[in-house]
């Protein structure tokens, strides 16, 4: 009695599901909460963010008035990888099979969806380190930590992703230290929970190459508000003088607590939400996250910047740094949908494993007696909450 195990469509689907989970590094890490919406409403979802009050003083009643932030994720990446076989191949046990196609297929297509959920470190504001210099002890953990906590970060769920130089400089610093749980793990070649952080290696943490600014750049006017700055004193005819993801900081406007509304002695990071261009004179108006907001309960600054004040943007011009990230569950989302089977092919199968929805067609060629097939995952992911975020670059 034969023991094989016959090719279903089911069962290859349920195989490459688990395979591609178990390739997912900072997309199994970040909001999967909101995938079952999709069904009902379409292809974008508003997604509330958490209201925040001021405490008033005195008997008198101080009506706050009610305007609820959101952000959105909309389900706009289809990716497969698509191959086929001969009908001789069908006869190849359930393991055979893995290695010569669903392998490789998953681990394509986890590393891509892991890729584009890293991407989204260019919504994230807070940046710590110092650029070009390799994260080479504690101190460099404690300062994601620190701006963290600064920021009213929870404390729980804590993840830090690093390029493998970012890593391995923390393993060779790390194993140095005479605490047995933190030492120990380095010398292994890899980093156990360390201040709080579960840390990970992820070959996709990628790289944001700063603008090419020139100049001396100053605010251009006092009293500025909102999601633009007005700014001066840049090279003139830099067609891209700030990209999309730079972060810069402007003399004299610190961050502030959350909840307390006191300042944290840290310059407000500010980050790039659009490509930023001089008029010729070396004026340009930058658009910013986040806004620059004085007072209330959304307040993110100490005080509007002065006018003159001096901007310094963090990273030498048209340089590439490796941006490092720590975050919590809810800084980033992802969201997998299922995809409709089709008919008239040889099979079409759909399964689900831990939340991520995957489908395989296989159709026939008579011509060439072979089954050209494809893998298919269709998926969304964004930045929910920036502030749960800090990068540190490299």
């Amino acid at each position: 009695m034969s023991s094989q195990t016959l090719l279903t469509p089911t069962v290859i689907t349920k195989e490459s599901l688990v395979m591609l989970e178990n390739n997912l590094v900072a997309a199994g890490k970040v909001n999967r909460q909101f995938e079952n919406q999709f069904v009902k409403i379409g292809s974008s979802l508003t997604i509330r963010k958490p209201n925040r009050f001021k405490v008033s003083s005195g008997p008198a009643l101080q009506i706050q008035d009610i305007s609820e932030p959101s952000t959105s994720i909309t389900i706009s990446n289809q990716k497969h990888v698509d191959f086929q076989f001969t009908s001789q191949d069908l006869t190849l046990t359930i393991e055979e099979f893995s290695e010569r196609y669903l392998k490789p297929a998953m681990a394509e297509l986890a590393n891509q969806i892991d890729y584009d959920v890293l991407t989204n470190f260019q919504s994230v504001s807070n940046l710590v380190g110092t650029p070009g210099t390799v994260p080479n002890s504690f101190a460099s953990l404690a300062s994601v930590g620190q701006r963290m906590d600064e920021g009213g970060v929870p404390q729980d769920g804590r993840v830090l992703i690093l390029n493998p130089a970012a890593y391995w400089s923390m393993a060779n610093a790390l194993s140095t230290l005479y605490v047995r749980s933190v030492s120990e793990p380095a010398l292994k070649g890899f980093l156990a929970n360390i201040a709080n952080f579960e840390i990970f290696m992820d070959q996709n943490v990628q790289s944001q190459t700063v603008g090419a600014y020139s100049g001396t750049p100053l605010v251009n006017g006092a009293g500025q508000t909102g999601s633009s700055l007005v700014t001066n004193g840049w090279g003139n005819s830099i067609a891209a003088l700030l990209n999309v993801g730079d972060v810069f900081t402007v003399a004299g406007v610190f961050a502030v607590n959350p909840k307390n509304r006191q300042s944290t002695g840290q310059l407000q990071n500010f980050v790039v939400t659009a490509t930023a261009s001089s008029d010729g004179s070396g004026n340009s108006t930058i658009g910013i996250y986040p806004a620059i907001t004085t007072s209330g309960a959304y307040q993110t600054v100490s005080g509007s910047p002065a006018n003159s004040a001096a901007i310094t943007v963090k990273g030498s011009a048209s340089t590439s740094y490796a941006q490092n990230i720590g975050f919590t569950r809810d800084c980033f989302g992802l969201v997998t949908v299922p995809l409709e089977l089709p008919q008239g092919v040889d099979f079409a199968a759909r399964e689900t494993y831990k939340n991520i929805s995957l489908r395989i067609i296989r159709a026939y060629d008579v011509t060439n007696d072979v089954f050209p097939c494809r893998i298919d995952v269709l998926y969304g992911t964004s930045t929910f909450y920036p502030e749960l975020g800090v990068r540190l670059t490299n």
